[in-house]
């Protein structure tokens, strides 16, 4: 019979979280073998999640559900460990390099003889650079553009269901960023008139990344110990995930702080000519995702007032309606006109139906990581952790706690307002 895990919910480590300062962030991914083949800007710590995973192994047998799974880092750290671990991710591009992440068991001279045939069939194509957005024209001189094109044709033409072929449309994927003379930074936004000092030519590049990948999958398969399921699916219903599957949660859900995660690989996916710009990101990606950002709702597809009388939301109702008055009076003082109260009350039913998806797939008892942050747009404070941890409580959780790891909003000298916010670890217990 296995051991069921221990959950006292009082006795958590308190070094946890506070030993690792970087955890919500995925600068420290990039030392890692195939945690740093794509850079993810929204990703966060796999040291930390091993330390959680680790602490929880010593206490009983569990396992692991990420339902915002990013570029897969609870699931390769939890392979690593030998822990079953299933994640969800809704925007389809990241969930496509996630999957490819996943396949590093894959044997590495096969990936490599695929990276040859596509680097020799690339020299025999006519470049054809025309049809790219102008998003990618900005982004990239001509002739890299045309050896960019030349491998991309290549790897479609020999594009097969195999793991090498997706390993070498990763390969291809990631080392755009590198190559392009712009200022295409590892987050969110692209400064095409910001220009580097130095860059990759692009056959050099895929070449060398192809080298690091193959390295990299030779020292990960001897750890390796399980292997993880990555569902391209909605945390909102956790559709594909069964009934009391998980006793641990691991995972960092996206802000409530107009951070546009659809826009995170906008760059790729033009070069890739699956989005031909800023616009097609709404339906190509934006639909899928928990709205929380300012792009995603506009009075035309939001009734506030509906969403806020949604039943979801009555543990925060009083609360919740306040502010977004307050918002929707503060958005009318800026030229923006952002509209932050639409996009507040949106997010925070998202989130209601998320807990309350994740109370059926998880056991009773359980334990739910957040790392989250609060927020504070037109300066206006969001109560996001307490909220979080009310909403889960009405789901059918029985009590939560914060960890503070970091305080955010203290290094940029033209920040809007200077309310002080923090990040950290919401723990729900039930």
């Amino acid at each position: 019979m296995n051991q069921q895990l221990e959950l006292p919910f009082q006795k958590f480590p308190s070094s946890i979280s506070k030993s690792f300062d970087g955890s919500s962030t995925f600068i420290d991914n990039m030392k890692l073998p195939v945690h740093r083949w794509f850079r993810f800007s929204a990703g966060f710590s796999a040291q930390w999640v091993e330390t959680i995973i680790t602490q929880f192994q010593e206490r009983g047998e569990i396992t692991v559900l990420d339902p915002f799974a990013g570029s897969g880092t609870t699931l390769l750290a939890s392979e690593k460990l030998g822990v079953e671990c299933f994640g969800i991710e809704a925007h389809p591009f990241v969930a496509r390099i996630a999957r490819a992440k996943l396949l590093y068991q894959t044997d590495s001279d096969a990936y490599l003889e695929h990276i040859k045939k596509v680097i020799k069939y690339a020299e025999d194509l006519q470049p054809c650079v025309d049809t790219y957005p102008k998003l990618i024209h900005e982004c990239f001189s001509i002739s890299s553009l045309e050896s960019l094109d030349r491998l991309r044709q290549a790897w479609k033409k020999l594009a097969d269901d195999s793991s090498q072929s997706q390993l070498v449309w990763l390969t291809l994927v990631s080392i755009l960023r590198h190559v392009s003379h712009a200022g295409t930074a590892p987050w969110q936004y692209i400064l095409p008139n910001k220009k580097k000092q130095s860059f990759l030519e692009p056959i050099s590049a895929f070449e060398l990344m192809a080298e690091n990948m193959a390295t990299d999958m030779k020292i990960a398969v001897k750890t390796a110990a399980s292997s993880s399921t990555l569902i391209q699916s909605d945390a909102r219903t956790c559709q594909g995930i069964p009934d009391n599957f998980t006793n641990l949660v691991i995972t960092s859900p996206p802000y409530a702080n107009n951070y546009d995660y659809a826009d995170a690989t906008r760059l790729e996916m033009c070069f890739m000519k699956e989005i031909s710009g800023w616009t097609d990101l709404q339906t190509a990606v934006r639909q899928y995702l928990i709205r929380s950002c300012s792009q995603h709702v506009t009075n035309k597809n939001v009734n506030i007032d509906e969403v806020l009388g949604s039943h979801e939301l009555y543990p925060i109702k009083a609360s919740i309606i306040e502010i977004c008055h307050q918002l929707s009076q503060e958005r009318h003082l800026h030229g923006g006109k952002k509209n932050y109260h639409l996009m507040i009350a949106c997010y925070f039913l998202d989130m209601a139906r998320v807990w309350t998806a994740l109370r059926r797939v998880c056991k009773s008892p359980a334990i739910v990581c957040f790392m989250i942050g609060d927020s504070a747009p037109y300066g206006i404070y969001i109560p996001v952790i307490e909220w979080m941890g009310l909403l889960a409580q009405a789901a059918g959780f029985e009590s939560f706690k914060f960890e503070k790891i970091r305080d955010r909003n203290v290094k940029w000298k033209n920040r809007k307002h200077t309310v002080p916010l923090c990040e950290g670890c919401l723990w729900v217990y039930g």
